[in-house]
């Protein structure tokens, strides 16, 4: 332990697993890029328009399932979304 390389050596381990966990730390947290829905977005609320028209009864539930629902050809709600180049969103890490 007399030469400096040594004293380097020792050294770099605490070092790189500080660097390791701030850099992990700030990937997963992602606290510089944060945005504060309450302070940065404006809510412009406007009156409720309608009228009073009524427009059925639910009284109790009879049937077991909602008419046109998807539950055994659940594929069928999985949408892709494209990108200009006509790959979609998932191919885009791949390539």
């Amino acid at each position: 332990m007399s030469d400096d390389g040594s004293l380097f050596m020792l050294a770099l381990g605490p070092a790189g697993g500080s660097a390791l966990y701030w850099f992990l730390y700030r990937y997963y947290r992602n606290t510089d890029k944060s945005h504060d829905f309450e302070h940065e977005t404006a809510v412009v609320a406007k009156p409720v328009t309608g009228s009073e028209a009524k427009v059925g009864d639910v009284k109790g539930t009879r049937e077991k399932r909602i008419s046109g629902d998807n539950v055994h050809e659940f594929r069928q709600r999985v949408q892709r979304i494209r990108d200009d180049t006509g790959r979609t969103t998932s191919d885009k890490g791949s390539g």
